[in-house]
């Protein structure tokens, strides 16, 4: 089996994206449109494993590195509700960065895994987020236009991945994205609700 290569990645959100929107459409037709229904699970512990569950599936990603402004994020782990409470103890939980709590079953639904142990526990959240995105390619690139809805709270992402850093950065200056902030789904979704600051070059900005 070939070596999968993590790809890097710059992801920017805003209220409405104007001219990159118009410049992604004019590069390249929509690849596809996809909409998912997605549950984030925020810690206040740590902004380097991103966990999020999708039809029952659970998906932890680690941030391996940083390099020219992208980010490379790479599997940490993946596993399946029901989910065992071993698995949670010993793969999930370390991911949070936040005090292990009581588990008081041998295995956990995913209904049960939110409700008992992660709404109860003071530094974790469980986001809801609803996402209808539009592929596109861009030099060479998986490019996305997407409204997002974080717990009913519309906002809006570009986004660019590839393995060739240089590849993203050149795409970046053809649809008008240099002056964004890179910002990840962890980041962005803490700032929706409240868990993280909103920085200088806010995310809500809007485009003309």
């Amino acid at each position: 089996m070939p070596e999968i290569k993590p790809r890097f990645e710059f992801r920017a959100f805003a209220q409405n994206f104007g001219i990159v929107e118009e410049k992604m459409r004019a590069l390249s037709p929509v690849d596809q449109i996809r909409e998912s229904l997605e549950i984030y699970i925020m810690s206040a512990g740590n902004n380097e494993n991103n966990t999020k569950i999708r039809n029952d599936l659970m998906d932890i990603k680690v941030l391996v590195q940083v390099q020219k402004g992208l980010e490379q994020w790479n599997p940490r782990m993946k596993g399946q509700f029901p989910m065992a409470a071993e698995m949670i103890k010993n793969e999930v939980f370390p991911a949070f960065g936040v005090a292990m709590p009581e588990f008081k079953r041998e295995s956990y639904t995913l209904a049960q895994y939110i409700n008992e142990i992660i709404k109860p526990h003071p530094d974790l959240a469980a986001v809801n987020v609803f996402k209808r995105r539009m592929g596109f390619t861009i030099n060479g690139c998986i490019a996305e236009l997407a409204e997002v809805y974080v717990n009913g709270a519309r906002i809006m992402t570009a986004n660019l991945e590839s393995t060739d850093v240089e590849a993203i950065l050149a795409a970046k200056k053809m649809i008008a994205l240099e002056d964004y902030e890179n910002v990840n789904y962890l980041l962005a979704i803490k700032r929706v609700i409240g868990m993280e600051p909103l920085s200088d070059t806010s995310m809500y900005k809007a485009t003309f």
